[in-house]
């Protein structure tokens, strides 16, 4: 993967160039913002550029420098087959992989191959469809992080940098965070562990203070979100029966519908009504744009006025705790109820 490669985000190519450049690369980093944005794309081109041995310098343009595209090492690394780059991501049980010990390394060539075939731009929900685990959640485990570990500990292959690349970081337990602490804390000499997350509100706060953050460049006021017209008009039919409970039966038909997606989509669902939240509490604080799509320009116009600084943090509490219970394989009817009785109140409190 060479820089070139990735659509936009040349501000922040050109600083980690630089940064490179000086030698002052540091030991674990991580890389946030959407896959399908290019945030992993981004991770495999600094590495690629780290390690490349005739690096291309450009006097103009809107790119100061890149990998050359052509040396052995670039090579290996644009068909993620170098030596001494490994590869952790979530991982759940298959008709094939069903042992209860299972970690990324049994599924090393299926991951590459998704990689490779979608330009590193697949997103979750690709990779569990291409893994085949119905609907299990995929999870980084213990098991993955001794390996981190003991992979870091060993001699590298080529004698240059040892590369672990962790994607959707924020799916490691608790267990493997805490079993990867010592190695952020003192990483053997060369090492290099880029984390790679779409949202650092679920890593562990003792990850998040050991990493160095690269954040994707992202519009303001921009939300990308895949099915967004599906997603704005299940959210407005939603909001409008949290309004009025007494109509309990078309709730509970609601709540079966969005209970009736897959599991991440159930959790694109709840992230994207979290930013909706987030734009509409900035409308009324700040005076910013926001744009719910829903089609009904009369709820879209008065619905950003119920959000406030009353009940934001009630809002997002209960966004964020039916996330977490969705990550945890919880009843999704059960998880989604919870959170409109918990939403209802708390839209009430503006």
């Amino acid at each position: 993967m060479q820089f070139k490669d990735i659509a936009g985000q040349r501000d922040v190519i050109n600083r980690l160039t630089e940064i490179i450049d000086s030698g002052r690369v540091s030991h674990a980093q991580l890389f946030l913002g959407a896959t399908a944005e290019g945030s992993l794309q981004l991770a495999l081109a600094y590495l690629q550029y780290l390690c490349c041995e005739h690096r291309q310098h450009h006097d103009g343009g809107d790119l100061r420098a890149d990998s050359c595209g052509e040396c052995p090492s670039c090579k290996k690394l644009s068909q993620l087959m170098h030596p001494d780059l490994h590869l952790i991501f979530p991982n759940a049980a298959t008709s094939k992989v069903s042992s209860s010990n299972i970690w990324s390394g049994e599924f090393m060539t299926e991951f590459r191959e998704f990689l490779l075939q979608n330009n590193a731009l697949g997103t979750l929900d690709d990779w569990y469809a291409t893994l085949g685990t119905e609907n299990k959640q995929g999870m980084i485990r213990e098991q993955d992080a001794a390996h981190i570990v003991s992979d870091l500990a060993l001699k590298s292959y080529e004698g240059g940098w040892k590369m672990m690349v962790i994607w959707m970081a924020e799916k490691m337990n608790t267990a493997a965070a805490n079993e990867l602490l010592k190695t952020l804390e003192e990483p053997t000499p060369n090492t290099l562990l880029l984390l790679v997350a779409e949202s650092d509100e679920r890593l562990l706060p003792t990850i998040r203070s050991r990493v160095q953050t690269v954040r994707l460049r992202v519009e303001s006021g921009e939300r990308k979100v895949e099915n967004q017209a599906e997603f704005a008009q299940m959210l407005v039919e939603w909001l409008r029966l949290l309004f009025n409970l007494k109509k309990m039966k078309e709730l509970s038909a609601q709540v079966d519908r969005m209970a009736a997606m897959n599991r991440e989509q159930q959790k694109q669902f709840l992230g994207y009504a979290l930013g909706v939240m987030r734009d509409c509490f900035l409308h009324g604080a700040a005076g910013l744009p926001v744009e719910i799509g829903s089609g009904d320009q009369k709820f879209d116009a008065m619905f950003p006025q119920m959000v406030t600084a009353n009940n934001i943090e009630l809002i997002n509490t209960a966004l964020n705790e039916a996330l977490f219970a969705l990550e945890r394989n919880a009843n999704a009817k059960i998880a989604l109820m919870q959170l409109s009785f918990s939403m209802s109140m708390a839209l009430k409190k503006r």
